[in-house]
């Protein structure tokens, strides 16, 4: 099979220069504004690395129907997007229909009737138990306080509020409540995580072969070990496994989470409505840094172009924002209604991909957000592949490196290497294409699908000759190589040869003009 390279990120490698490409991986929910084969082409062509099907909306036919294209543009295009299925939870969540724009002291009422008609200013709600966990004085939270209403009147099963907060009700938004400022932890509480339908969305997702999974309102680590157990039984796809951190009750739990979880996603939105918006800042940077101290990525989303969902211009506060996230050194950034439905799609990619390559610059002039991370792995293997890949790091920014290059079947050593945040990109090498797509999630990890030979130095030298032909590395450059796949010679003993090399790349084949190496038998990474 020949070797398979992300068009896209070649061409962005080719215009930018491979120290200079952008690292933070960006996510985009495609919606009714973004559905067509050309609208999804443009948001890959623009720098989106994951589509998001928000399973809140559209039915299953829509979906698959997504699913389809996405697989369709990569296969035309050389792209790698991956996709992204998120599950709707158990949370209180606002009917379908269609978005209801709430001005200043305009009266909304809820319901928990059946309506054959969508009615102006009444808005469904799918929780039989709302109309028990509210009363008069009390507050509600749309989508995380995109709009607060104050309830004014209880009758039978409507719900009368008044707006003090304006903005846009749209469909399947979240509610939340707070009485005294305080969150209201009614029959709510004790709703599942995982609904009946949560489930059927689960197996579609898994029939369709999508590669990541996320679960809304996570709220302890047994649900998401509960699922991994489903899902293995249902299928030998390794899908991923996304915890959203949006619920007041998943923070205590937040080490266990993470370390039954694939990656993690900060929901701000949601998780602004359950704590005090001031402690928001601090949490998101708390489980950022987290999340890179135990090797897992992790992105944040909610509300990073809000204002783009109507507007052409960003306002300065929310690049400010990106920027942050940015420097935090963030794995991910996931938009939602501002590609979903907002009327500026592709212009939502062209602000996310440049204030990213922008900051990512001055973050990496100024050293800003490097961490003093501990020791990973619970095993010598793992231990052993850290080490190695902390000495690669280290190397690659010492001697201006234009690269790492990284040879790995699971995926596991560029993560190790991503956990770094190496000044250069890593170019992942793997022959595994589901591999390839779950990479894509990782911090300055550029994936590229080859077959691999026994022979490591075969390996080597073919990637060389591919990049270079392709201009993506120049002769000059130096490069550091990464290394611990079997060899014939290891199989017999059980193990795998691992090192690291620093090589200059040539006019003819790759010289090696120094190396520093490590070997240690062990297991394929």
């Amino acid at each position: 099979m020949s070797p398979d390279f992300d068009s896209r990120v070649e061409k962005e490698l080719r215009e930018n220069g491979a120290r200079s490409t952008r690292r933070t991986k960006l996510v985009c929910t495609i919606g009714p504004s973004c559905e067509s084969k050309e609208d999804i082409l443009a948001l890959a062509e623009g720098g989106m690395n994951v589509a998001r099907l928000n399973m809140c909306h559209g039915s299953r036919e829509w979906h698959k129907k997504i699913i389809g294209r996405i697989r369709e543009i990569n296969q035309e295009r050389g792209f790698n997007i991956g996709i992204m299925v998120d599950t709707e939870g158990s949370e209180v969540h606002t009917r379908e229909r269609d978005p209801l724009k709430v001005e200043d002291g305009a009266e909304v009422i809820f319901t928990t009737r059946d309506l054959a008609e969508q009615q102006e200013n009444v808005v469904c709600v799918s929780y039989a138990g709302f109309i028990d966990d509210v009363d008069v004085g009390d507050t509600i939270h749309v989508d995380g306080g995109m709009v607060q209403l104050e309830v004014v009147e209880k009758s039978g099963p409507d719900v009368r509020t008044r707006c003090v907060d304006p903005g846009f009700v749209l469909s399947r938004a979240n509610l939340t409540f707070r009485r005294n400022g305080e969150i209201i932890r009614g029959t709510n509480a004790d709703l599942p995580v995982i609904s009946p339908k949560d489930w059927r969305d689960i197996d579609f997702a898994v029939d369709e072969g999508v590669d990541l999974i996320a679960i809304s309102f996570v709220k302890s680590a047994d649900v998401l070990k509960n699922l991994r157990s489903y899902i293995k039984s249902r299928t030998d796809s390794d899908t991923h496994l996304v915890a959203k951190i949006e619920s007041v009750d998943s923070l205590p739990n937040l080490q266990e989470i993470t370390a039954a979880s694939d990656v993690i996603m900060v929901a701000r939105g949601d998780l602004g409505a359950q704590i005090p918006y001031e402690d928001v800042p601090t949490v998101q940077k708390e489980i950022i840094m987290h999340c890179r101290e135990v090797g897992k990525p992790c992105m944040v989303a909610s509300q990073l172009l809000s204002s783009m969902i109507e507007f052409a211009i960003p306002t300065r506060a929310e690049v400010a924002d990106i920027a942050d996230v940015v420097r935090s050194k963030a794995d991910a950034l996931m938009v939602s209604g501002e590609t979903a439905v907002g009327k500026y799609p592709v212009k939502v990619i062209d602000v996310l991909r440049d204030t990213c390559a922008d900051v990512e610059e001055w973050t990496r002039s100024e050293k800003f957000g490097n961490m003093q991370l501990g020791k990973l792995g619970s095993t010598v293997d793992a231990r052993v592949s850290d080490e190695l890949c902390v000495s690669a790091a280290s190397v690659a920014n010492e001697i201006g490196a234009a690269a790492i290059f990284c040879y790995t079947n699971r995926g596991n050593m560029a993560g190790f290497l991503s956990r770094q945040r190496p000044d250069c990109p890593i170019f992942a090498f793997t022959p595994d294409h589901k591999v390839t797509k779950k990479m894509n999630l990782r911090w300055g990890v550029i994936p590229f699908r080859i077959d691999f030979d026994d022979d490591p130095e075969s390996n080597v030298e073919r990637s060389f000759r591919l990049l270079t032909a392709r201009k993506l590395v120049s002769p000059g450059d130096l490069v550091v190589v990464l290394s611990d796949l079997q060899t014939a010679q290891s199989r017999e003993v059980g193990g795998s040869v691992r090192s690291v090399q620093v090589r200059r790349v040539s006019t003819g084949p790759a010289g090696i003009i120094s190396t520093k190496a490590s070997a240690q038998p062990g297991l394929i990474q």
